[in-house]
């Protein structure tokens, strides 16, 4: 029952950084710019921190589920941090890689936008809901500690991937650092829009 609750963390979490979002889009952005050994220090903070995310959110899941304006409140949080990321993006786009970068400024980026992850409310809402209503993982202290530690090395699996994808890319197409961040910075600004016009779908057409 244990190596399945792992398994389930790790599983769910490893699909639920497939989607491009706003972390793994800033650890490509990383790996581009400032080189695999400080994404794999982003990651690393990032997953530790992704530990303690997943155990207290699966924790207050169904006190979560239960606020009325939550989705909403996410929406215009993802709008400020999508918009944040996508402005410093934009504004650098043009600024040469530097040649050294400080080695705990990828943990300290890693470990803040571990805890600044609103996307990942909602898919633990719904997948933590899911997995203990079906019995697939209990709801005691030591199931969700072995299904945070499974979440945790889903982050980083999924993550990592997405690093060597990025040497990948820029090694096999030479694509300046210039092009790559534009285009974040562009992906960045269609995913504010995406939450503004859902929210105006919300209020005006659906309400």
């Amino acid at each position: 029952m244990i190596f399945l609750t792992l398994f389930l963390g790790l599983f769910a979490n490893f699909i639920g950084y497939i989607p491009p979002g706003n972390i793994n889009l800033t650890l490509v952005q990383i790996t581009i710019n400032r080189g695999f050994k400080q994404a794999m220090r982003f990651i690393i903070a990032f997953s530790s921190v992704e530990f303690f995310f997943t155990y207290f959110i699966m924790h207050a899941a169904k006190w979560l589920s239960a606020q009325v304006k939550l989705d909403t409140v996410i929406d215009w949080v993802m709008v400020v941090l999508f918009g944040t990321l996508g402005t410093i993006t934009w504004l650098h786009r043009k600024k040469p890689t530097r040649a050294n970068y400080s080695e705990h400024e990828s943990v300290r980026y890693g470990i803040l936008l571990g805890f600044l992850n609103p996307m990942q409310v909602p898919f633990w809402m719904i997948t933590g809901t899911y997995l203990i209503t079906h019995e697939w993982i209990l709801d005691g202290k030591l199931a969700l500690v072995v299904f945070s530690a499974g979440s945790a090395a889903g982050a980083f699996l999924c993550l990592y991937l997405y690093a060597r994808f990025a040497q990948f890319i820029q090694s096999k197409f030479a694509l300046s650092t210039r092009v790559i961040n534009t285009g974040i910075a562009v992906l960045f600004f269609l995913f504010a829009a995406y939450h503004v016009v859902k929210q105006v779908y919300l209020v005006f057409f659906k309400g």
